[in-house]
């Protein structure tokens, strides 16, 4: 029996992004599935109905997700979309687990078999799967044309018979996959960049891609990453010290770019109001960790506020602004998951569940929670 893909088209209005390409569609028939696209899924990401219908996918509607043997979203399902799934299905999503203990238990009792992409582990064959990593490199590249749009002044130095323009000069905070795309991007657009961040590692990707370290570099320092290569919390008398030099370099800075975000954790406060009152009115500041709370001190998610003469931006979902790019290397990391869970032999859904991936990523299955950060037992 064939196994059928439900795609489907997003219901959070606040979400353009889908979870399939047509060539995702392609990918999944030469792999021996069937695939329903629910109608309009793909139009906010300029992917219209018969681009799928080319590839081979039936288009249909939100009922046809009850037939599903798997179901591929953006953003994790709503109670009542749930509802209107089989048991027993596997449903891969973006989960946003942390916080919301009430919707997983949801998918449990449901006896779905969930997965987030975004608890995918960060090993080697891993690598083309991992949506933070995908989704982020876009984010960081949005934030600084979104900052560029805000910032009444051109962004690289020019040399005119009116006069110089001087080049902006551009702070990002937290050189992970989204600040160095930031970093990029900045330089591209012709800013002086600097950068800082918790993690040594970070110093040379920093200067390879011309912008210049800012960073207390003490002991504490030298041993601050995990071994999964997250930033490790720091104590409160380095926070101090990294907080009066950082203080000190924005007060000098056009625009300010904040990334920090540890997974499952409130987003930590990097720039104060304070630290904002020190900059030159119509300074920019944008802030990539809105949604767990924000790095910027006054930020308003979803909007462009003024706070102490500074233009603060909270866009929400930034990869999803650029949503026809985030889209296609979106559905590639799900594709890319679902081929593992897809038997050679039978071409059928076959779930290891002894495979590093599934445990990593599983959050709900045969009725229960099973990961064991969200109440799963640890053996699971």
């Amino acid at each position: 029996m064939t196994s059928l893909v439900f795609v489907a088209r997003e219901v959070d209005p606040g979400e353009p992004r889908v979870a399939a390409s047509p060539d995702t569609v392609k990918k999944m028939k030469a792999l021996g599935l069937d695939v329903v696209i629910e109608a309009g899924a793909g139009l906010s990401s300029r992917i219209p109905d018969a681009d799928y219908e080319k590839m081979g996918a039936r288009i249909g509607t939100a009922a046809d997700a009850k037939a599903a043997d798997v179901v591929l979203k953006v953003r994790r399902p709503t109670d009542g979309e749930v509802t209107g799934y089989k048991s027993g299905a596997v449903v891969i999503a973006i989960m946003d687990p942390y916080g919301n203990e009430a919707a997983i238990e949801t998918m449990a009792k449901a006896g779905l078999s969930s997965f987030a992409m975004e608890l995918m582990p960060r090993i080697t064959r891993a690598q083309s799967m991992d949506v933070l990593s995908s989704q982020a490199n876009l984010a960081g590249y949005q934030a600084v044309i979104d900052a560029a749009a805000e910032y009444d002044r051109a962004m690289p130095m020019m040399m005119t018979a009116a006069g110089t323009v001087p080049a902006a000069k551009v702070f990002v905070m937290g050189a992970g996959v989204a600040g160095l795309q930031a970093i990029a991007t900045a330089r591209r657009l012709g800013a002086v960049v600097s950068a800082t961040d918790v993690r040594p590692a970070a110093k040379e990707q920093v200067a390879s891609l011309g912008a210049k370290f800012i960073a207390v570099e003490d002991e504490e320092f030298k041993a601050a990453e995990t071994a999964a290569g997250y930033a490790k919390p720091m104590s409160a008398e380095y926070q101090a010290k990294q907080a009066a030099l950082v203080a000190d370099h924005i007060a000098k800075q056009d625009i300010v770019i904040t990334t920090a975000l540890i997974p499952g954790r409130p987003a930590p406060r990097l720039v104060s109001r304070e630290m904002l009152k020190s900059m030159k009115p119509g300074s920019v500041a944008v802030d990539l960790a809105v949604e767990r709370g924000g790095n910027i001190e006054g930020v308003v998610a979803g909007e462009v506020v003024d706070v102490e003469g500074v233009k603060v931006i909270g866009h929400a979902n930034v990869a999803g602004r650029v949503a026809a790019s985030a889209s296609l290397l979106y559905a590639k990391n799900l594709v890319t998951f679902l081929e593992t869970m897809i038997s050679k032999e039978t071409k059928d859904l076959a779930l290891k569940l002894d495979d590093e991936l599934i445990k990593a990523t599983m959050l709900t299955h045969g009725g229960a929670v099973v990961h064991p950060n969200f109440g799963g037992s640890k053996e699971a």
